[in-house]
C-alpha cells in the first residue's frame, strides 16, 4: 500500500519572494552570501513529529536519525531534542552526535569498514548498538571489549537479498551488494558469535537502500527477517532487537508518490506482530531531505546549441547527487516575474557532470537572480567537497522570523596543515 506524500513545505512565497519559514532568501543571501544551504527548523520538527506519532502504533520502537544525511551539529542537536537517537557509519559521526547532545546509549554503529580505532573509540564512549557486518568484525569487537573489562551490545546485519527497486548506487539488500552477511549463512555465524566473551549478541539487523518509493521490497525483507527471527529463536539464542533500518523515499517532483508514513507503520505492525522485539528504525531522508534548499545566484545566462545554459554559483562540489545518480531537485527562482524559459542548469566546475538540469522548463532568470534547489536537507551539504578548490558553502538555519549560521564558509587553504 503507498499513499501519494505531498511537498510539505516550509518555504513558500510572500509577496513574491521566495521565504524560509518567516525569513525572506534575499535576506539570507545578503548576510550569508551564496551559495548557502539553507535549513527549516520547523520543517525538521514536523517531520521528526510525523515519523514518531506514525510508528506509535508499535509496542516498542527506538528512532535513530542517519547522520550520514545530515551531520549538521544543530540539526542533530535539534532532532535530539526530538527524541532521536543517532545512527552513524564513522568515528567522527559518532563525535557529531555525541557533541550534539545525543546519548551515547542512544548511537547505533553501522557501516561495513569500522577501524580497530573506531570500534575501541566507540566501546569507551558506551555506544548502544555496534551492527556487526562479518564474522570477524564480531571477534575482534570482543576482543577489544574483553579487554577493556566491558561487554559489547550487538546485532549482525543479514543482507536478504531483496532488490528495494531503488538507484543501483543506493541499493543495499541485493545478494552483490557489499552489506551485510548472506541470510543463509546467518544462523551457523550467529550460533559462533554468541558464544564469544565480550560480545552480547541480542538480534539482527537490515537495511535493503535508500530513497524506497514502494512498500513490497521492504515487506519481503522483513518477512525474511521474521522468519530468521523463528529460527535463531529455534536454536535457543535470545532475540530482543530488530533494527529495520531506513531508507523510505521523499518526494523531489511535486507529482512523486510514496509510501504515507501510516501506511508504512501498518506495514511494520502486521509484519512484526508476533516478533516480540524492540524495533530500531534509521531514518534520514524522510526526516531532513524536504526541510533544506540550496540557495544559489545567476553567473550567467550563456547560449546554448539548443538551449541556453543557466551558470549558477552552485556546484557538484555544493549538491553531488545530479552528478553521483542523476537525481532531480526542482528549481525555482527567489522571486520570479511568471515568465518561463527552457534552460540547462549547470555549475562552474569543469566537468561535463557539474548539471543541475536538462532541457527542464523553469522560471525565467536572468544574470544576478537569486534561485533555489529544493529538497537538499539529506545528501546535500553532507556530501560536499572543496573539489576545483572551491569552499565548503555555509549552512544556516531558520527558525520562525531568525536564522543563524550553523557552519561557516570554508576556504581550502583553512584546510591546509
Amino acid at each position: 500500500m503507498t499513499g501519494h506524500r505531498t511537498l510539505v513545505t516550509y518555504f513558500s512565497s510572500q509577496d513574491g519572494v521566495l521565504c524560509a519559514e518567516g525569513v525572506p532568501l534575499p535576506v539570507i543571501a545578503e548576510a550569508v552570501g551564496t551559495p548557502v544551504h539553507v535549513y527549516s527548523a520547523a520543517a525538521l520538527r514536523d517531520a521528526a513529529h510525523r515519523f514518531r506519532s506514525a510508528l506509535a502504533i508499535l509496542p516498542s520502537v527506538r528512532v535513530a536519525f542517519a547522520v550520514k544525511a545530515n551531520p549538521n551539529g544543530a540539526v542533530l542537536h535539534l532532532l535530539a531534542g526530538c527524541g532521536f537517537g543517532a545512527d552513524i557509519v564513522s568515528g567522527g559521526e559518532m563525535r557529531r552526535a555525541l557533541d550534539a547532545g545525543i546519548a551515547a546509549s542512544d548511537i547505533v554503529f553501522s557501516g561495513v569498514g569500522k577501524t580497530d580505532r573506531e570500534l575501541a573509540d566507540a566501546l569507551a564512549a558506551g555506544i548502544g548498538q555496534f551492527n556487526l557486518e562479518l564474522e570477524e568484525e564480531g571477534q575482534v569487537l570482543a576482543s577489544l571489549a574483553r579487554a577493556r573489562g566491558r561487554r559489547a551490545t550487538a546485532v549482525l546485519r543479514v543482507n536478504p537479498n531483496v532488490d528495494g527497486r531503488t538507484h543501483a548506487k543506493i541499493s543495499t539488500g541485493r545478494r552483490g551488494n557489499k552489506f551485510g552477511v548472506a541470510i543463509a549463512d546467518v544462523p551457523a555465524m550467529y550460533d559462533r558469535l554468541s558464544r564469544l566473551e565480550g560480545l552480547d549478541l541480542v538480534g539482527v539487523a537490515l537495511h535493503i537502500g535508500s530513497q524506497l518509493r514502494d512498500l513490497a521490497p521492504l515487506e519481503e525483507a522483513y518477512d525474511r527477517i521474521g522468519y530468521l527471527v523463528a529460527d535463531l529463536r529455534a536454536r535457543g539464542h535470545v532475540i530482543s532487537r530488530v533494527d529495520l533500518g531506513g531508507g523510505l523515499g521523499i518526494p523531489y517532483r511535486a507529482d512523486d508518490v510514496v509510501p504515507t508514513l501510516d501506511a508504512y507503520a501498518a506495514m511494520v505492525g502486521r509484519v512484526t506482530r508476533d516478533w516480540d522485539v524492540e524495533l530500531t528504525f534509521e531514518p534520514g531522508r524522510v526526516v531532513a531531505g524536504l526541510a533544506g534548499v540550496l540557495m544559489t545566484r545567476v553567473i550567467w545566462v550563456k547560449p546554448g546549441a539548443d538551449h541556453p545554459f543557466v551558470i549558477v554559483d552552485a556546484a557538484m562540489n555544493d549538491l553531488a547527487r545530479p552528478a553521483l545518480y542523476d537525481a532531480f531537485h526542482r528549481f525555482e527562482a527567489v522571486a520570479p516575474d511568471g515568465e518561463r524559459m527552457v534552460a540547462n542548469i549547470a555549475g562552474p566546475v569543469c566537468e561535463s557532470g557539474d548539471v543541475f538540469a536538462v532541457a527542464r522548463d523553469i522560471d525565467r532568470v536572468r544574470r544576478g537572480d537569486l534561485a533555489v534547489l529544493h529538497a537538499t536537507g539529506a545528501y546535500g551539504a553532507a556530501m560536499a567537497s572543496t573539489y576545483n578548490c572551491r569552499a565548503l558553502s555555509p549552512q544556516v538555519l531558520v527558525d520562525g522570523d531568525r536564522f543563524e549560521i550553523v557552519a561557516d564558509r570554508y576556504l581550502p587553504e583553512e584546510f591546509a596543515a
